[in-house]
């Protein structure tokens, strides 16, 4: 769900009006259910096999099937709804952030660096829902940093997945690379983050990025990893976001 705050950090910056951006909050609050409702479900089955991933809450959403599903076309309809009332490029995060997702959830994430990609496609279609087509252009720095960044963290997920993705014969990219070349892909594209920020907002901004891509990795956990990256990354960032705000 940071897409969210991320498309409200974009909205902030950009100056828009308190009315557009909680409409835009509120469509992409009912996007975020819409997607997380479609994975839950079509990872229903195989959830249901595995240890420690909400067995009563997935038993409950897999009694209940047919409910699920309209739920997930009531969502779409009112996605569609508000994006045809309202206009404002809403039809952007609709199909792309909600299309990615799908494929995602059925056969992307089951795909060796696709998933990564994948990801990083999604990580930049979400928070699109706090951005006016005029501003794109602006916009587009921003959006293209919370991609790079979406494709670390995605890295770190299928890491910390690893064993259980293993077990179930799910084909991840850490699966199918290992932990060492994950970790130097996780490196790679932080490293990648921390090059276009510097490009796009200066080198003090991209100095949290840089910490992320050129800390030693070593033995850390997984989650440990994670949450250095995310408070790392955020901070760049929150900095990038400041420098729109301010006409930077």
């Amino acid at each position: 769900m940071a897409n969210l705050g991320g498309a409200v950090a974009i909205a902030i910056a950009l100056h828009l009006p308190v009315g557009e951006i909680a409409v835009r909050l509120g469509f992409g609050l009912l996007l975020n259910v819409l997607v997380y409702l479609n994975n839950d479900y079509v990872d229903g089955d195989a959830d249901l096999e595995a240890a420690g991933r909400e067995h009563d809450k997935t038993a409950f959403l897999m009694a209940h099937r047919a409910a699920a599903v309209r739920a997930q076309l009531g969502a779409v309809v009112v996605l569609g709804v508000i994006a045809a009332w309202f206009g404002g490029g809403l039809w952007i995060p609709l199909w792309l952030g909600g299309g990615v997702c799908w494929a995602y959830s059925v056969v992307l994430k089951r795909r060796p660096v696709v998933d990564v990609l994948a990801m990083m496609a999604w990580g930049m279609a979400m928070p699109m829902v706090g951005v006016p087509p005029a501003a794109i252009e602006t916009a587009m720095p921003l959006l293209i940093m919370l991609g790079l960044f979406s494709g670390v963290f995605e890295s770190v997920q299928v890491l910390r997945d690893l064993d259980d993705d293993k077990a179930r014969g799910v084909r991840t990219t850490a699966v199918v690379w290992g932990r060492a070349p994950t970790l130097a892909l996780v490196r790679g594209i932080a490293l990648l983050a921390a090059v276009h920020t510097a490009w796009a907002f200066g080198l003090w901004v991209a100095i949290p990025a840089a910490l992320a891509a050129l800390w030693k990795v070593g033995d850390a956990a997984p989650l440990a990893l994670w949450n250095r990256l995310r408070v790392l990354c955020g901070l760049s960032f929150v900095l990038a976001c400041y420098s729109v705000w301010s006409g930077g």
